[in-house]
């Protein structure tokens, strides 16, 4: 696949080098996708294993799911040495609705704890097609409600939290937070929405413009929306909390950071909800980066643009959480 002209020279020299595998989602079938998780994770297996961090200890726990639900697995990260309460980062993984795990998001949120001195606690939700919507966004509540409980045990300061994460993560984050506020609770201070998958009806111009991409494609992101939704996908009788961009009301939300690439479909409707939130009085930053895809700063890590949008995450972060 030719690359968009667009495209940062950075980005273009690292995929020109090692050229990405092709991973066509848009042209997957549901049916498909057990079959895919299962290559991802034999892939993932014979990668070698994240070095330990001695800055860092890991936790698993299995904790109480949405009421009538299956319980839900968090893994929790927590600084050496840290005295007393300190902040608290709750994350939610990405992979489109239909794929990942906490496994996937080890390193950022080991760089995250020992660069921040914060407690991050990571959610393992159900995935769709087999759990469709809404037991994803509810299990990440459900998640959230435990973390708020047991911020003492935990070490968090329960004025301090925040929620984040990453493309289905990040959508799934953004209706997490609109959850909080609706239900009276947990109480949060700040969102780190990171290229966030926010809207099902697909209507864009930059939803339409990218039928073929380097990660995420239109068809990729069709199927993901249907996996969640089904027949709703696209109509009216789609919930706020499952697509964020629904949302009539965005006032009383805690403060916004978000991002996105400038060659991804996710591009108009991330800079659409950045402008609502801002016009309904929630102070918010706001990245747009050129030449950018989805996710090219995981794939593409060394990439000057890629180190410059990781520190710019992590200063809005310690500005929100340490002032």
């Amino acid at each position: 696949m030719a690359l968009h002209p667009n495209i940062d020279p950075g980005l273009a020299a690292a995929l020109e080098a090692n050229p990405l595998p092709p991973v066509d989602f848009g042209s997957l079938r549901l049916e498909d996708l057990p079959d895919v998780r299962l290559q991802m994770d034999a892939a993932r297996a014979a990668m070698a294993p994240l070095a330990p961090d001695e800055r860092v200890t890991i936790e698993n726990r299995t904790v109480p799911g949405p009421d009538g639900d299956p319980d839900i697995r968090l893994r929790i990260y927590r600084p050496v040495g840290q005295q007393g309460a300190v902040p608290g980062l709750y994350w939610i993984h990405g992979g489109g609705m239909i794929i990942g795990d906490v496994d996937m998001e080890d390193s950022r949120l080991n760089a995250y704890a020992a660069e921040l001195g914060c407690v991050i606690v990571s959610v393992n939700y159900r995935l769709a097609p087999e759990h469709p919507d809404p037991a994803p966004v509810e299990d990440c509540y459900a998640g959230l409600v435990w973390t708020a409980k047991n911020a003492a045990e935990l070490g968090i300061d329960p004025e301090r939290i925040a929620v984040g994460g990453i493309s289905a993560g990040g959508g799934l984050a953004a209706g997490t937070v609109l959850l909080a506020r609706d239900r009276g609770g947990p109480a949060l201070a700040f969102q780190l929405l990171i290229c966030p998958m926010l809207d099902d009806r697909n209507t864009t111009p930059s939803s339409r413009e990218f039928v073929e991409a380097i990660v995420w494609n239109r068809g990729a992101n069709l199927l993901g929306w249907k996996a969640l939704l089904g027949e709703r996908v696209g109509g009216d009788d789609v919930s706020p909390y499952a697509a964020p961009a629904r949302a009539d009301d965005l006032s009383g939300l805690p403060p916004a950071y978000i991002d996105v690439g400038e060659l991804e479909v996710f591009r108009d409707e991330c800079f659409d909800y950045a402008l609502r939130l801002v016009r309904a009085g929630v102070s918010t930053e706001f990245h747009l980066y050129p030449g950018a895809f989805h996710g090219f700063d995981g794939m593409i890590p060394e990439a000057e643009i890629s180190r410059r949008a990781a520190a710019e995450r992590v200063v809005a972060l310690r500005r929100a959480l340490f002032g």
